[in-house]
């Protein structure tokens, strides 16, 4: 769980780091849509894929990380995100929902959920 978490934030560095214009995360999406980059490459050590409302990034050793966006921006997960990450990871952790919902409640206040079964990092 705080593994995702951290990934996040790398990868939130990252895009920050290759794209000087880019604010926030969920900035990828705009630039996207506007073709000013395209819906999917490779940007430092992550390939990423922006699909409908989140993107897909994939790190130089495998790792994925899926995340959405709320309207305001903020980055969001589900379970099935966050399973899919730890199966992704060069040693796989598959954890069953319940195990899930246990650690995230356990990480708030870091974690909150936004709507049900949608979890985002408190600001």
């Amino acid at each position: 769980m705080l593994g995702y978490v951290r990934a996040l934030n790398a990868i939130d560095e990252a895009m920050r780091a290759a794209i000087p214009s880019l604010e926030r995360l969920v900035d990828v999406l705009g630039l996207a849509r506007s073709r000013r980059i395209s819906r999917s490459g490779h940007i430092g050590t992550y390939s990423y894929t922006v699909h409908g409302a989140g993107c897909r990034f994939v790190s130089d050793n495998g790792t994925e990380l899926d995340v959405d966006f709320a309207a305001d921006g903020n980055e969001v997960f589900d379970l099935w995100r966050l399973r899919w990450y730890g199966q992704s990871l060069p040693e796989s952790v598959d954890v069953t929902d319940e195990d899930l919902r246990s650690a995230v409640s356990s990480l708030q206040p870091l974690l909150t959920e936004v709507r049900p079964g949608w979890f985002s990092v408190a600001n």
